[in-house]
């Protein structure tokens, strides 16, 4: 027998993320993937089981155990008594992946975009990607709250959603996988749920926010050079602005005015200028003001004659929105407008 001491055993150094075996869902593939693009859990071995006592080698363990205590890096949503919702006005209980996202969001967002963990922007894009994503098709799915009333007959059924694709990698009812086939289809699931994240977020990031910050330049450019009233925005160039308008306004970033009441902003294709009223509410097609009633379903001479402007393109018939040739064109019939 060597009279050598033993060698220690080496220290563990990769993490483990532990989750339930067996049927997977959306829920747990989504929050296994958002964890391993944390730095503390990047790329983090996965151990699929309900033993207890493999679950309990594990770093941080999501959707099993019954267990939800951020101190112990334990995030489950099934036991008697959790109720915990994501807070910011949203009142849908979460679920396995609403608890990592709630925890550990900012950081993914942050790694993701490369921006500074606590810029406005990782908040922001933090709330819209929970409400976008999150919220309607993963914590209520797995929650089993309905989107609608169910004493109400649905027209048709949707199996296309993130939820129901996840699913659908579980093998069918007559057909069986050991363990390992199991774990590869989750892999699958878990990339699966990540590609949704990272593209949900790519166009927040790049192409949502951008607009909304234009949106917010052109308000403060129209108070100090077009209206100072704020009632009246242009915007130099096209962009989606209505969910962004509604957002500040609620936010009450332009609260020194009153709500606006016309856009306007150049024609995507054809150069020239739209102006359109904004309506009530982001959903609906009543407008705050619409164009005046005698301008309605007028084009062209018609148009210009009736209204005295030069330029005049057409009004809708239900005067949401309006064209001009010129810039300046839209901008006067958005100003007689307001007093007509």
């Amino acid at each position: 027998m060597s009279s050598e001491a033993p060698l220690a055993k080496k220290a563990r150094t990769e993490k483990v993320i532990g989750t339930h075996n067996g049927t997977f869902h959306c829920d747990e593939a989504l929050a296994v993937f958002l964890l391993r693009h944390t730095a503390t859990y990047r790329d983090s071995e996965v151990k699929r089981s309900r033993d207890p006592a493999v679950l309990d080698t594990c770093d941080i363990v999501v959707d099993v155990g019954a267990v939800y205590d951020e101190s112990k890096q334990r995030f489950d949503h099934h036991q008697r008594g959790f109720n915990e919702v994501f807070g910011w006005g949203f009142s849908t209980k979460l679920s396995s992946a609403g608890l990592v996202y709630k925890h550990f969001g900012k950081e993914i967002i942050s790694n993701q975009t490369q921006l500074p963990l606590d810029h406005a922007s990782v908040e922001i894009l933090w709330l819209k990607l929970y409400k976008e994503l999150i919220v309607k098709s993963i914590d209520a799915n797995d929650n089993g709250i309905s989107q609608y009333d169910t004493d109400l007959k649905p027209r048709y059924r949707v199996r296309t959603d993130l939820s129901s694709r996840v699913a659908a990698l579980n093998p069918p009812w007559n057909k069986s996988l050991d363990s390992q086939g199991m774990d590869a289809q989750f892999e699958k699931a878990s990339s699966l749920t990540g590609s949704e994240f990272v593209g949900r977020l790519d166009y927040y990031a790049n192409a949502w926010l951008p607009a909304r910050d234009l949106l917010v330049a052109g308000i403060k450019s129209s108070k100090e050079k077009v209206d100072p009233t704020g009632k009246i925005i242009l915007l130099e160039s096209f962009l989606p602005w209505k969910e962004h308008l509604f957002d500040l306004e609620s936010e009450n970033v332009s609260s020194e005015s009153p709500a606006a009441t016309y856009i306007i902003y150049p024609d995507e294709t054809g150069g020239n200028w739209r102006l359109q009223a904004v309506p009530v509410s982001p959903e609906s097609f009543e407008s705050r003001k619409a164009l005046p009633e005698k301008w309605r379903g007028l084009r062209d001479e018609v148009l210009s004659e009736t209204s005295g402007i030069p330029g005049g393109i057409f009004v809708h018939a239900s005067g949401f929105i309006g064209g001009n040739k010129t810039k300046d064109g839209a901008l006067q019939m958005a100003k007689d407008a307001l007093e007509m």
